[in-house]
């Protein structure tokens, strides 16, 4: 692993665990040409992953860039870390194992806002007024009439 410091290619792990999420390995790294200490994480990767854009263009997939976007949704909402976190390696596991390397932006999409649907309700609107793109303040009230149980009129 190269030191982030001096760049050094020639690095020491000096302790090993499982981070908090127990989904990666938490390693203490020492570089031994400049004395610089810093962390990494470890963890499964089942296969490399592409993201096919609406527009045909193509990305490798980018775990921290899905957790940013969640992250941002929820943020200042009142759910653990660790249950967010457990909801990112969720996803990343439903998208591994669905066959196919090549995933459509849209179906990340879907899958991200079916989740934050079951957890919060308030992060699920956040992000589908990003992922649907809401140009309006009738936008939102549309889709979270939507959500909203139909009122029965009792005559």
């Amino acid at each position: 692993m190269r030191c982030p410091f001096c760049g050094n290619v020639d690095t020491q792990v000096k302790d090993s665990r499982p981070a908090e999420d127990h989904v990666s390995i938490r390693r203490r790294r020492f570089c031994p040409a400049c004395g610089g200490r810093f962390t990494t994480y470890e963890r499964v990767q089942l296969r490399d992953l592409v993201v096919v854009k609406s527009s045909g263009k193509r990305e490798p997939f980018d775990r921290d860039k899905l957790e940013r976007s969640i992250r941002i949704a929820m943020q200042k909402r009142p759910i653990e870390p660790e249950r967010t976190e457990q909801m990112i390696s969720g996803i990343v596991r439903r998208l591994e194992s669905m066959g196919d390397t090549d995933i459509p932006s849209r179906v990340i999409g879907e899958i991200v806002m079916e989740t934050l649907a079951r957890i919060d309700t308030v992060s699920y609107v956040r992000f589908a007024s990003v992922y649907k793109n809401f140009q309006a303040a009738d936008d939102f009230d549309k889709f979270v009439s939507e959500l909203r149980p139909p009122v029965l009129n009792e005559d």
